[in-house]
């Protein structure tokens, strides 16, 4: 399996040079040439799979070549050993037709725990094999960063910088960061907002020279394979609830449109998903795009759900390659266009093939302690706030007619309760408590260090503090 850029400069590459090369050299996004498929047949003898086996026979053919589909199920055995559930992502019925897929169970208790603790043993056999070091750059609103310290800690191959938004990510989701304290592992507060920290990422991706000189890669959702793990949880959900005899919808919490990008994926590959449902918070950009065909960025609004607090979904990429055919020059010159006016507008043909898979909902801060007060109220289950968002759009698609009744829909439950204390205290009175591998989280030093949002203030970082090869 070959993969190219969505801006039509770059590739084809192989999958492990994808996976360390991260954002593509004309700063574009990599996919896959074609998308592999599966047939019915080959979908239904997936259901007595272990979800590491599943993982093994998805993934496999994005690797075709160069590693099997054994070998990435021993791979992902080993990463989600530690999970704290036995079916690694279990899905929780709410109501006649509505489930919570729970994708809290990994150590950093996020969904990104999923892609990044695969991601960690990818990059180890990679690099091991070239025998070389290579520095990880990401940008995070909260989850990515910790998942990301804590897979790539102690890992001698790879030095870890993350840069997450000062104030604006949880008391919780910022401890998880700064108390990693490890060789090679750098939790860098920036003064500014989650787009200016990604704003600087892909500058020094871009900037090619000190990208060479450091062997920069990525964790971000910006990496294809970051994507690869999180489709195996759409296909296990799916398959318990009768695929593919059966379509099934899905509600995916949406800040940089990775998570709901790997269901988009999971349709090209045969999946029979009826509607992909994209949630969002007051910063509201992909509701707004999806609605009227308009991209406009806006003052990102600080709000309960600090994940979702985007106004440039850097994934969105990805998604416009497709609606355009896969033209990657006119991908480049919308996204040239939105980059210079922070707008674009996309023809009825393009806009056309996207409402026909996706629909999309906001939830503002005050529906959102709602949403966890109501669902605790009536069901006994505390949700995070992002988590509720999702919920509200899917209960909102069924009431107003968008998702047939019979039809069902999967919630995505993205992170524990217990990293947004705020937002369920206002709900419910109370805070959840943080399960016992991290009871003494907040407690724990903390190590980080603070720059401004200046792409030469990075540079010098990662020069002063990575390690020789």
């Amino acid at each position: 399996m070959d993969y190219i850029s969505t801006r039509g400069q770059d590739g084809p590459l192989g999958f492990e040079q994808t996976l360390l090369s991260g954002l593509a050299r004309d700063g574009g996004l990599y996919l896959p040439v074609e998308w592999p498929t599966f047939s019915p047949d080959e979908i239904a003898d997936m259901r007595d799979l272990s979800y590491a086996q599943l993982a093994g026979r998805v993934m496999a053919p994005f690797c075709n070549g160069e590693i099997d589909e054994f070998e990435l199920a021993a791979m992902a055995g080993a990463a989600y050993a530690g999970f704290d559930h036995p079916a690694v992502a279990p899905l929780v019925q709410l109501d006649d037709t509505t489930y919570i897929l729970e994708l809290f169970h990994g150590p950093t208790i996020a969904f990104k725990d999923y892609a990044m603790q695969f991601l960690a043993r990818a990059f180890d056999r990679a690099l091991s094999k070239k025998r070389q070091h290579a520095v990880i750059l990401g940008a995070t609103s909260g989850d990515t960063g910790s998942a990301a310290l804590e897979a790539f800690q102690k890992r001698g191959a790879v030095d870890v910088f993350i840069l997450f938004p000062e104030g604006r990510v949880s008391p919780v989701q910022q401890r998880q960061m700064t108390s990693v304290i490890a060789d090679g592992a750098h939790a860098v507060a920036i003064k500014g907002d989650f787009d200016d920290c990604q704003a600087l990422v892909k500058a020094l991706f871009n900037d090619l020279e000190f990208r060479d000189e450091v062997n920069l890669s990525a964790v971000n959702s910006i990496n294809w394979a970051r994507l690869m793990p999180q489709i195996v949880y759409y296909f296990s959900s799916a398959l318990a609830l009768g695929a593919p005899d059966r379509k099934v919808v899905f509600s995916v919490p949406t800040g940089n449109f990775g998570n709901v990008f790997a269901g988009y994926a999971a349709v090209q590959m045969g999946l029979p998903i009826e509607r992909l449902i994209v949630a969002s918070n007051q910063n509201d950009i992909l509701p707004r795009f999806f609605e009227a065909g308009r991209m406009a960025r806006e003052t990102v609004v600080p709000s309960l759900s600090p994940s979702m607090d985007i106004q440039v979904s850097s994934n969105f990429e990805r998604l416009l390659f497709e609606l355009l055919e896969r033209d990657g020059a006119k991908t480049k010159l919308v996204m040239d266009e939105f980059a210079t006016s922070g707008q674009f507008t996309l023809d009825v043909k393009a806009m056309t093939r996207a409402q026909s898979l996706f629909s999309a909902y906001r939830l503002n801060d005050s529906g959102t302690v709602a949403e966890i007060a109501s669902t605790a109220k009536n069901s006994g289950m505390l949700l995070d706030p992002h988590s509720a968002v999702g919920l509200s759009a899917a209960r909102r698609a069924r009431a107003d007619g968008t998702i047939a009744s019979d039809v069902p829909i999967v919630s995505l439950a993205c992170a524990h309760p217990a990293k947004f204390e705020t937002a369920v205290k206002l709900a419910t009175g109370s805070a959840a408590t943080l399960p016992p591998h991290m009871a003494d989280l907040m407690t724990r030093p903390e190590q980080m260090q603070t720059l401004a949002a200046d792409v030469d203030a990075v540079k010098a970082l990662v020069r002063a503090q990575k390690r020789s090869e």
